[in-house]
């Protein structure tokens, strides 16, 4: 028999073996739940970033600020296949005003060729070569040796005065360049207006025009024409910032494998191009001294000092924001689809105001209604709270004056396309030629785009005005004027 102080030791003991047990089965629950919730963060976090790369990887020209150039084809394919057909062929449409080439004056050809027939078809005789004032006339423009190169010596003579000193000729009239000033100029349109690389121009030279040139010369005459065109840029500024509406965009440029910044200020009248070091809101007040007008652009941050009842932001960029809600899961799609639908009817009805079908009157009314259900609609994402939409929507309230400008003011349009236009040029060059290497080669592409591409509004011929400045430089005399050169 047991005694009942020995039982009582044995069941003790096994209680504080069941309680330790107990305890460690406690604390390996707590190790695991802690470990579950961990990996259940983890997965969390890695779902959002799947999520996030799927989307940058889904991002093209129609959901996001990415320029056409950088869709695949097969999202071209798709994105192109998402607009309706009209079933019209390709090509200029009915009421395309054509383009076709004038004939000249006979006083400006080099040579006439008059063809007569040969033989009469009824009874063989040769007819007689008379002139037919009504003759069919085909021109023919080509060009012979070399465009006609013209290379000009100059001779320093030394002569013995009757007195018997020796003379040396001045040589203040000897062009200091081994190029003349139309050639000058002709360089500058193939680099800085064709975009040609100063490689290929020496090309161009040697196998066209029968001109050796090197590198160095090219771009020493860039350094010319840059200081000749400074004055012609700063007027094309002053015009910018004097214009009641004027379109302002940014991109990225490179110099000496530094990334710059370079911006467009465009309005009817003159393009402008400035390239700074970076794209800050301190840099670009810089830029425009006089804020006055009406500025068009995007959201960015960086225009958040001008007076937003002063701004117009671009509907097109919206359209891609609205288009990439659409295009996410959950509670995000009904916004991105209720905006993208708003922003439709805004655009046929902007339309058809300029086309006449909706007047004045109509045209207000209906945008008021759009305006108070877009507003409605925004807020109501923005107390929902949606991931990567609601503070976007949210923005777009801070904004909300800016967008409707063009409804209330005649004279602005509701995208930007006009500075994103101008702006494609130097994006092409930036491509093609990688940017500058000096501050130098930043003011020549600034400037020569400038010129050039306000010219291009005015009417005036670039290569004469380019001479023209180099003339003005050499003489010092006044710089020709953008706005006179019509």
């Amino acid at each position: 028999m047991v005694a009942p102080d020995d039982e009582k030791s044995r069941l003790e003991e096994q209680l504080s073996l069941a309680t330790g047990f107990n305890q460690a089965l406690l604390r390996r629950v707590e190790e695991q739940s802690k470990l579950v919730e961990k990996q259940a963060k983890l997965v969390e976090q890695q779902a959002k970033k799947i999520e996030e790369l799927t989307r940058q990887l889904n991002k093209n020209s129609s959901n996001s600020h990415k320029p056409p150039s950088s869709d695949t084809l097969g999202k071209r394919r798709s994105i192109r296949k998402a607009k309706k057909p009209t079933g019209k062929k390709r090509g200029g449409q009915p009421g395309h005003k054509g383009n076709a080439r004038a004939m000249l004056p006979e006083d400006q050809m080099d040579a006439l060729v008059d063809i007569f027939p040969d033989r009469c078809d009824v009874c063989q005789q040769v007819p007689p070569r008379t002139i037919d004032a009504d003759a069919s006339s085909h021109q023919v423009v080509d060009l012979v040796d070399h465009g006609r190169r013209c290379i000009t010596e100059y001779r320093c003579h030394t002569v013995v005065c009757p007195c018997g000193e020796r003379l040396v000729a001045a040589t203040q009239n000897v062009p200091s360049s081994a190029f003349g000033l139309r050639l000058q100029s002709t360089v500058c349109m193939f680099t800085g207006a064709y975009h040609l690389s100063r490689r290929q121009v020496t090309v161009v030279f040697r196998e066209i025009f029968g001109i050796e040139m090197s590198l160095g010369s090219v771009s020493n005459i860039e350094k010319r024409m840059s200081k000749a065109l400074e004055a012609a840029s700063d007027e094309a500024m002053t015009c910018v910032e004097s214009a009641a509406v004027k379109h302002v965009d940014e991109t990225s440029w490179i110099r000496d494998a530094e990334r710059c910044s370079a911006w467009v200020f465009a309005c009817v009248a003159a393009s402008v191009f400035r390239i700074v070091a970076d794209g800050r809101r301190d840099t670009f007040r810089k830029l425009l001294r006089r804020q006055r007008g009406i500025l068009v652009s995007d959201r960015a941050s960086v225009f958040l000092f001008w007076s937003m009842k002063q701004r117009q932001i671009c509907w097109a960029h919206l359209i891609r924001t609205f288009v990439d809600f659409s295009q996410r899961d959950g509670p995000a799609v009904a916004v991105g689809e209720e905006l993208k639908d708003t922003a439709e009817l805004v655009f046929r009805y902007w339309r058809d105001l300029g086309t006449g079908k909706l007047s004045r009157s109509d045209f207000d009314r209906l945008m008021t209604a759009l305006r108070t259900g877009m507003k409605s609609c925004l807020q109501r994402a923005v107390e929902e709270e949606i991931e990567y939409v609601s503070g976007s929507c949210a923005n777009m309230l801070e904004h909300w004056d800016a967008m409707w400008t063009f409804v209330e003011k005649p004279g602005v349009e509701p995208t930007n396309n006009h500075a994103e236009r101008e702006l494609r040029r130097l994006v092409l060059w930036r491509k093609r030629c990688f940017g500058s290497q000096s501050e130098r080669g930043d003011r020549f592409a600034e400037r020569i785009m400038t010129v050039t591409h306000t010219l291009r509004k005015q009417g005036g011929c670039a290569l004469d005005f380019l001479h023209s400045s180099l003339v003005a430089t050499l003489d010092s005399s006044h710089a020709p004027s953008l706005f006179a050169a019509a």
